[in-house]
């Protein structure tokens, strides 16, 4: 890494924001390096000196938006990975550069636009009206997640995906071995691989197909060239490992509604205020551990009045960005009349994450049915009693004990 003095005096280089803070706190060292200023220097946690770290709205922006910044010096470890068991793949959706980072994602465009995502409203509704027919059935005390908040997703973007019933139990158990650390690395990446051989085989039986399903869509545009074999089962792999965020996201909304039952009630009697606070609970509720993987100047930037060098590695905090007092007034109040809510939950630029309106209906329809199902739903034990997941990339509760 350049690190040229003649520029002037470097900042220091100050620890990595926690990788775990509690339940669903936005975490105090994050909001000192903020304080700091708008671009810091970080020292990485899982090896590789430091990086600069860049906090602010528009900042966070500027970089996510600018071809300077590249993801494809990250690929294949080099030279950082995400976590010390993430190793990003060659040819994964998430990394490729411009001239044309968007390409793999337009073959499936349909299927994950908001009319695309209407197209399994119904399905999902009923799939979640089911797990709650059976929450309901077996009675309190129940975990939440366990229960609803952790197969609802997962069986959403298999119906979006196109994945036979039979075979989601298999993606399920990959998905969780491959983000997580608590069986190793070797048992990552060995999921990773299984899980990428049975897309492989999915994508190529449906080559040629015309379902309007991600796969079937994928399969559709290897055959005819637009995409290649390894694009499109990055972007499958990509799409599933989505449903865990969902789950996470879902599960420390309802620890924070549950734990603050005015916001729960005020939901209940105006439900028309329900889609604004889906909003304004992704901007609040930080979404990873605590950034996502870093981006590499290929040629000399000045960000915020700070000049990174060719070659220096520049995370981004959309959590910290989701906190700018400039953007957002008063950023650490809950405000469910919040006007525009420009959050960057989902990301920003080529990169932002496609599952965007797929994450917003299944957030969409668990507010509503479990406030509207389940009117008396209230935590079973202390709020810092339940347990968070550790070893995560994301930050959801293992487990919500709750009764009714």
């Amino acid at each position: 890494m350049t690190t040229d003095k003649s520029s002037g005096t470097l900042p220091p280089v100050r620890p990595w924001p926690a990788l775990h803070p509690p339940g669903v706190a936005f975490g105090p060292d994050l909001a000192d390096l903020m304080r700091d200023g708008p671009v810091t220097r970080v020292r990485r946690p899982h090896g590789g000196g430091w990086a600069w770290l860049v906090t602010r709205y528009d900042d966070v922006r500027a970089v996510t938006n600018d071809p300077r910044f590249g993801h494809e010096p990250v690929r294949d470890g080099q030279p950082a990975r995400l976590a010390p068991h993430v190793v990003p793949q060659r040819d994964a959706v998430g990394f490729p550069d411009p001239p044309d980072p968007a390409r793999p994602r337009r073959s499936v465009a349909a299927a994950l636009s908001a009319r695309g995502t209407e197209r399994v409203r119904e399905t999902a509704r009923h799939m979640l009206d089911e797990l709650v027919d059976e929450l309901l059935q077996d009675g309190p005390p129940a975990d939440l997640t366990a229960t609803v908040l952790d197969p609802f997703p997962a069986a959403v973007i298999c119906e979006l995906t196109g994945v036979p019933a039979a075979d989601r139990h298999d993606l399920r158990t990959w998905t969780r071995l491959a983000l997580s650390t608590a069986h190793g690395t070797k048992a990552g990446e060995r999921a990773r691989d299984e899980m990428s051989a049975y897309f492989a085989d999915l994508i190529g039986v449906r080559e040629g197909g015309t379902g309007e399903d991600v796969v079937s869509l994928l399969g559709a545009a290897v055959g005819l060239g637009e995409v290649t074999l390894e694009e499109a089962v990055g972007l499958a792999v990509l799409l599933q490992f989505g449903a865990e965020a969902v789950t996470d996201h879902t599960a420390r909304m309802f620890h924070l509604l549950l734990t603050r039952p005015d916001l729960a009630e005020r939901l209940r009697a105006e439900p028309a205020v329900r889609p604004q606070a889906v909003d304004e609970l992704l901007r609040h509720i930080p979404h990873r551990n605590p950034m996502g993987p870093p981006r590499i100047a290929t040629q000399d930037v000045e960000v915020a009045g700070v000049r990174i060098r060719a070659g220096e590695a520049v995370y981004v905090s959309y959590a910290a960005a989701n906190r700018d007092p400039g953007v957002f007034p008063d950023p650490e109040t809950i405000d469910f009349a919040r006007y525009p809510n420009p959050h960057l939950a989902f990301g920003c630029g080529p990169h932002r994450c496609p599952g965007g309106m797929p994450a917003r209906l299944m957030s969409d329809l668990v507010l509503d049915v479990l406030l509207d199902r389940v009117p008396g739903l209230r935590l079973a034990v202390p709020p810092d009693e339940v347990p968070f997941r550790a070893g995560a990339l994301s930050r959801g509760p293992e487990a919500l004990p709750v009764t009714w």
